[in-house]
C-alpha cells in the first residue's frame, strides 16, 4: 500500500506543479472543475445514492453551482469572495459535528442535507483555488505554497503520530489520528511557513501574521480531513473511491484542501498579505 501511495504521488505531484505553474487560470479552472465533478460523483456514495440517475442528477446540480461560482469569479471585484466567506461558517459547524460525532448524525443524515453539504465542501474550495491562482503573476506560487503547506502538515502528522501518538484526536471519526500528530503537523508547518515567507516576498514585519494564518489553515485542513472521514464512516466506506491507486478516491486526496483553501484565501483578504482580485487571465 505504501509503495502504491508513493508511486502515485510521484506521478501526481509533478503534474499538479506543472499545471499550476504552466496553465492559464481559465484552463486550470476547467481542469479543476473536472476534478471537483469527480469528487461530486464520489460524494453521491456518501449519500448512499444507489441509482446512477440520482448520482448523475446530483453531479449536474454540482456542475451548475460551479458555473455560478465561475460567473462570480468573472464578475466585478469583491463578489467572488462571498462564497469562500460563507463556507467558513460551514467549516465551523463541521468542527462541532466532528467533535460530537456520532450524536449529531440526525442533523445531516438525510440526503438533501448531505447534498447541500457536498456543495458547500466542493464549490467554495474550487473557487478559492481559482481565485488564488488568478491573483496576479505570483498567484500560482501562492497556490503552490498553500498546497505544499498541507503536504508538509500531512507528513508531520503522519510521522509525529507514529512516533509519539497516544491521545486520540477524534476517535469516533478517525481512530488513527492523534493530538500528538496534530501538534507535529503544526510545528513542522510553522517552520515551513517561516522558510517560505521570504520566498513569497512577505515583508519582515508581517512574518508573524503569515505564520499564524498558515497555522490556522493547517488546523482547518485537519478538520477537512476529519469531516470526510466522518461521512465515510457513516456511509460504511473505507475510501471515497478507487481512482488513485494507494490513495483511494479524489475526495480522499482533496479533503484537506476543501477546508484549507477557503480559509487561506479569506485570511489573505483580511490580512492584506497578498492582493486578491477577480479574473486576471
Amino acid at each position: 500500500m505504501l509503495k502504491q501511495r508513493l508511486l502515485t504521488a510521484l506521478v501526481l505531484i509533478p503534474l499538479v506543479v506543472w499545471g499550476i505553474v504552466s496553465l492559464p487560470s481559465p484552463y486550470l479552472a476547467l481542469f479543476l472543475g473536472l476534478v471537483i465533478a469527480q469528487g461530486g460523483w464520489e460524494w453521491g456514495g456518501f449519500m448512499q445514492l444507489k441509482s446512477l440517475g440520482l448520482r448523475a442528477a446530483y453531479l449536474l446540480l454540482l456542475v451548475a453551482c460551479l458555473g455560478m461560482a465561475g460567473y462570480a469569479w468573472l464578475s466585478p471585484e469583491g463578489r467572488w469572495l462571498a462564497l469562500p466567506v460563507v463556507s467558513l461558517f460551514w467549516w465551523l459547524l463541521a468542527t462541532v459535528w466532528v467533535l460530537t460525532y456520532p450524536r449529531n448524525t440526525k442533523c445531516w443524515v438525510r440526503p438533501p442535507m448531505q447534498a447541500m453539504i457536498g456543495i458547500l465542501v466542493l464549490v467554495p474550495a474550487w473557487l478559492a483555488v481559482v481565485i488564488l491562482h488568478g491573483s496576479g503573476g505570483s498567484g500560482p506560487y501562492w497556490l503552490l505554497y498553500m498546497l505544499s503547506l498541507i503536504w508538509v502538515a500531512d507528513s508531520g502528522a503522519y510521522f509525529g503520530g507514529r512516533r509519539w501518538g497516544k491521545r486520540k484526536l477524534a476517535e469516533a471519526v478517525s481512530p488513527g489520528k492523534t493530538w500528538e500528530g496534530a501538534v507535529s503537523a503544526l510545528a513542522l508547518s510553522a517552520i515551513y511557513a517561516v522558510a517560505a515567507a521570504k520566498v513569497l516576498g512577505v515583508a519582515g514585519n508581517q512574518w508573524p501574521l503569515f505564520v499564524v494564518l498558515s497555522l490556522i489553515t493547517v488546523a482547518f485542513s485537519i478538520i477537512g480531513d476529519l469531516t470526510e472521514s466522518m461521512f465515510k464512516r457513516h456511509a460504511g466506506l473505507k475510501d471515497s473511491g478507487n481512482l488513485l491507486p494507494g490513495h483511494g478516491g479524489i475526495l480522499d486526496r482533496i479533503d484537506s484542501v476543501t477546508a484549507a483553501a477557503p480559509v487561506f484565501v479569506v485570511g489573505l483578504w483580511l490580512t492584506g498579505l497578498h492582493t486578491l482580485g477577480g479574473f486576471q487571465g
